[in-house]
């Protein structure tokens, strides 16, 4: 079957098997034995690794979405429909829809306290450059946060707080929502955490700012990874993506995504627009 066909595969999740595509993904690939390592400003070279192109399977969860979670999967769906709708306002963002992504977290996760620390708004303009104005969707396998990262962020982030906030359970979370229209034009795929070797997939990358090293996480391909979507994700919905859990207890610690081409996209699809909000999360658990 060649990588531009739509099947249903074998994940069983209730009654029915789950309908799947085969498309490419994009995992970490070394180049050296030196430490990998990404600038988030103009430096030659950029990046000191490359990508593994892989042909992927990825589960179309629609009908599924209540039996996946943030805890046993590191995603999870949640329907919460925005009073903000075009996203084009920075001060507008950061204010009123900051307030609803800590409303949405306060009842989805049951957070006593928010940090939201940045934004991506990506609208892919296709003849123009990769600006703010125009970020296309990433088609690369990773994780926003390394285990390091997700403590630094609390430190960095909650001032004087940040000792007595350490000793509470802490999650990074991303919350992705289309802007506009449903996706039908390079939508995410978010893998299963129980499906990653913790110990064997994940590479530390240094993220390298003006001022400050932080740190994300590559991929390596893993036969086993499963990765899973909704197709025509709406804009009153989001995904919770899970990118860092203080807690070693059994609960999913993070979840690798990446953008995807999906074989089964109408040829006249619009292109992706979409938001992510990343968010210290705070629980008395």
């Amino acid at each position: 079957m060649s990588a531009t066909q739509t099947q249903t595969q074998t994940v069983t999740l209730t009654s029915e098997p789950l309908r799947s595509v085969e498309t490419e993904l994009h995992y970490f690939k070394a180049l050296s034995d030196e430490p990998a390592y990404t600038y988030t400003y103009e430096h030659e070279p950029q990046r000191n690794y490359g990508e593994d192109a892989k042909p992927g399977r990825v589960y179309d969860i629609r009908g599924h979405e209540d039996e996946f979670s943030l805890d046993k999967n590191g995603f999870q769906i949640y329907h919460y429909e925005s009073k903000e709708k075009d996203f084009t306002d920075e001060e507008k963002i950061k204010t009123e829809y900051y307030a609803e992504v800590e409303d949405l977290l306060k009842k989805a996760v049951g957070a006593h306290k928010v940090i939201i620390f940045d934004h991506t708004i990506r609208r892919h303009v296709y003849g123009q450059p990769d600006t703010r104005l125009s970020r296309g969707p990433v088609q690369r396998v990773h994780v926003d946060q390394s285990p390091w990262a997700g403590f630094e962020r609390v430190r960095i982030h909650a001032g004087d707080e940040a000792e007595a906030l350490l000793k509470e359970r802490v999650q990074i979370i991303n919350v992705w929502r289309p802007i506009e229209y449903p996706v039908e034009e390079s939508p995410l795929a978010v893998s299963d955490f129980k499906t990653i070797d913790f110990k064997k997939d994940l590479v530390p990358v240094t993220l390298k700012y003006p001022h400050r090293d932080g740190e994300t996480l590559g991929v390596k391909y893993n036969e086993n990874l499963k990765f899973y979507y909704k197709s025509r994700l709406a804009p009153d919905e989001v995904i919770l993506i899970k990118c860092f859990e203080s807690k070693e207890d059994g609960r999913a610690r993070l979840t690798a995504h990446t953008a995807f081409t999906d074989p089964s996209s109408p040829k006249d699809a619009k292109p992706r627009q979409s938001i992510e909000v990343r968010c210290l999360v705070f629980t008395h658990e």
